[in-house]
């Protein structure tokens, strides 16, 4: 089984930005954090960042080619203001997908309580810091198993 772990802009910047929304662990742990996840799991996973949308929307076509398994994603800020990104994520129905978003987005400025992108996903993590996309891995191979 393999997971694509999709983050959008500024992701990488964690650490650095906002340390007060998004804590002080860095792009470099959460990395580790999802392939250490992957490991209990016993699956493979391919981490992608952009912070380019079309660069995103390319990467998660090529996942439909590529037979993945399933999709957890955190889109950045491309959640409030993408609908190309939303028919991407839809465009790839029979993948298991779910958003994922490190702070709390419905308890912050009003256009972040909006996912233009959720829709298109299973489920949506959100306001659990970096353990969301742990949790995200597991819920696809429950979705997986199920399936």
């Amino acid at each position: 089984m393999k997971i694509l772990v999709i983050n959008g802009p500024n992701i990488n910047f964690l650490g650095i930005r906002e340390k007060d929304i998004y804590g002080s662990k860095d792009y470099e742990f959460l990395k580790e954090s999802i392939q250490d996840k992957a490991d209990l799991l016993g699956i493979d996973v391919e981490l992608y960042q952009s912070n380019s949308e079309g660069a995103i929307i390319d990467r998660i076509q090529l996942a439909y080619h590529e037979n993945v398994d399933g999709i957890v994603i955190n889109p950045g800020g491309l959640t409030h203001t993408s609908v190309s990104l939303h028919d991407a994520l839809a465009s790839v129905a029979d993948i298991p997908k779910i958003e994922v978003h490190i702070s709390n987005i419905n308890s912050r400025e009003d256009f972040r309580k909006n996912s233009i992108t959720a829709g298109a996903c299973q489920g949506q993590i959100s306001g659990l810091g970096i353990n969301g996309y742990l949790y995200a891995m597991e819920a696809i191979c429950d979705i997986l198993a199920l399936s």
